[in-house]
């Protein structure tokens, strides 16, 4: 499990990429196929996302999980390199 101050990490940077990414609550939540309520805990820090959907949010947002979890403060997606 998260620690506090990861789960605020998370929700954080899913609202700040989300807001970069210039799409809605309610777009991210129907590519998770979760609830936007859910979707909106998680930008709150309240829920974790479950681990397949943390692997979704970094592929759509482009960045790894380590950036998304805040153990990281280098986006460094390399899904398609090597």
């Amino acid at each position: 499990a998260c620690q506090e101050g990861d789960m605020k990490a998370l929700g954080q940077r899913l609202k700040d990429l989300r807001k970069q990414k210039k799409v809605g609550q309610k777009e991210v939540a129907e590519l998770l196929g979760v609830s936007l309520r859910s979707y909106q805990f998680y930008e709150s820090g309240e829920y974790d996302p479950s681990l397949p959907n943390l692997v979704v949010l970094a592929d759509y947002f482009q960045v790894s999980t380590d950036y998304l979890l805040g153990r990281s403060d280098e986006p460094g997606y390399e899904k398609d390199r090597g």
